[in-house]
């Protein structure tokens, strides 16, 4: 089976409360094909209170953001009760168990990363990113928190950038999000 890649994504929470998530646009099919160069992968949810960013199989993430956002109503906005309850759910359902996608979720109060494994992360630091080009992405916005005056969304965007020079699998069409 060809495995479809959607990667980088980037998220940055200032201590003023400026937070952003950001992601690429490029879907990858195997190791060659670049299938779209404009997906957007970062999205509002729970009446704009909520930013989620995914990366991994597409329609495994459009699924994951359906059920948390579910998870989001049941919880009254609750983003760290419905993360834990999304992540024990996906854990232990046989369907959601075999979904390839990770998740980061953010809100005024908190930046968590969701995986598959039922793990909810809340990051040391206010900088988290995830992906094929993550790593990159996660350097740079980490420099750039620590040594810059920027903002949540200069940090992210430029972050991508930098990610998508290095990653085959990134590319420089950036979509984000703020709150």
């Amino acid at each position: 089976m060809t495995k479809f890649h959607a990667t980088t994504i980037c998220a940055v929470k200032r201590p003023n409360g400026d937070i952003c998530i950001g992601g690429d646009g490029q879907v990858t099919m195997g190791e060659t094909t670049i299938m779209k160069n404009g997906a957007k992968k970062v999205n509002k949810i729970y009446n704009d209170k909520v930013l989620t960013g995914f990366a991994g199989s597409v329609a495994d993430a459009f699924a994951l953001t359906d059920k948390f956002e579910n998870k989001l109503e049941e919880h009254a906005g609750n983003l760290k009760r419905a993360a834990v309850d999304l992540a024990q759910f996906w854990r232990g359902d046989k369907a959601m168990r075999n979904l390839e996608a990770l998740m980061i979720a953010a809100d005024e109060e908190d930046l968590l990363v969701l995986s598959g494994t039922g793990e909810v992360i809340a990051p040391d630091k206010d900088v988290v990113a995830i992906g094929s080009g993550g790593n990159y992405a996660y350097a740079a916005a980490v420099a750039l928190y620590e040594n810059t005056d920027l903002d949540a969304e200069s940090i992210v965007r430029r972050s991508l950038e930098i990610a998508s020079n290095i990653c085959v699998y990134t590319n420089g069409n950036i979509s984000v999000e703020k709150l």
